[in-house]
């Protein structure tokens, strides 16, 4: 079956919700997380002083507040869906602050 492709609308809430965050919990304007997209993929990257990393991938579910989440290793270069030890791994519930919270315990900037 194949995944939802995330809505304009959803992206529009997404963009809202990571820059209140951004706002909110990262108090260094050098420092910010970016959306990317592709298909039903929300690409969560980091800005911290204009090196551009990766942190996790979601995936949309159908719902903004259950999406499934993957961290980004930097030892495969790829995402996992299955690697549950890594610090703030407890973070993770399903929504956008709580993935971006969960970057910011793996990878701090």
């Amino acid at each position: 079956m194949p995944r939802p492709r995330i809505p304009d609308t959803v992206k529009t809430q997404v963009a809202e919700r990571i820059a209140a965050f951004n706002h909110q919990v990262l108090p260094d304007p050098h420092v910010c997380y970016r959306p990317r997209y592709q298909g039903a993929f929300l690409y969560l990257d980091r800005d911290d002083y204009g090196h551009v990393g990766r942190i996790c991938r979601l995936t949309y579910t159908g719902a903004l507040d259950a999406w499934d989440f993957a961290i980004y290793k930097y030892s495969d270069e790829r995402y996992d869906p299955d690697e549950w030890f890594f610090p703030g791994a407890e973070l993770v519930d399903g929504t956008i602050e709580g993935a971006l919270r969960a970057g910011l315990a793996a990878y701090p900037p």
